[in-house]
């Protein structure tokens, strides 16, 4: 069920051997992400349970759903590059459907992220549920 931006991501991480070149696109995708504007990282759009800063800021669009953020740290930066691939666009309705920690475990991020890393995704994750189902 995942997006064709995302579909996007797994086709190229299967071409990336080495997670040091897994880690680099994952910090360009990021890099070449908007950032978030300075007047939404406010105590409301920060995610709670991330080692760095992180803010979400969301968006519902006649019932579909879109997300901005912005991290202070380049790996988030991208893995946030990442979720918005996974769920932008989606109808709400679907977006609790979405097993997002399947669809990132087909990129071996499960594996390779530190402790602290993985809780921020899921903090980030459980954000964009709860959001959603409040949108619902």
């Amino acid at each position: 069920m995942a997006s064709p931006a995302f579909e996007n991501i797994v086709e190229d991480f299967e071409f990336l051997e080495d997670w040091e070149d897994r880690y680099r696109y994952v910090i360009d995708f990021g890099k070449a992400m908007e950032g978030l504007d300075d007047a939404f990282k406010v105590p409301s759009t920060k995610v709670h349970g991330c080692a760095s800063q992180v803010w979400l800021q969301p968006s519902i669009s006649q019932g579909v759903f879109t997300f901005d953020g912005d991290s202070d740290a380049m790996i988030v930066r991208g893995l946030i590059a990442v979720l918005r691939a996974l769920y932008n666009g989606l109808p709400v309705g679907e977006v609790p459907l979405v097993d997002a920690h399947s669809e990132l475990a087909r990129l071996g991020l499960n594996d390779h992220l530190s402790a602290q890393r993985s809780n921020g995704v899921r903090a980030m994750i459980e954000r964009i549920r709860l959001i959603t189902a409040e949108a619902a």
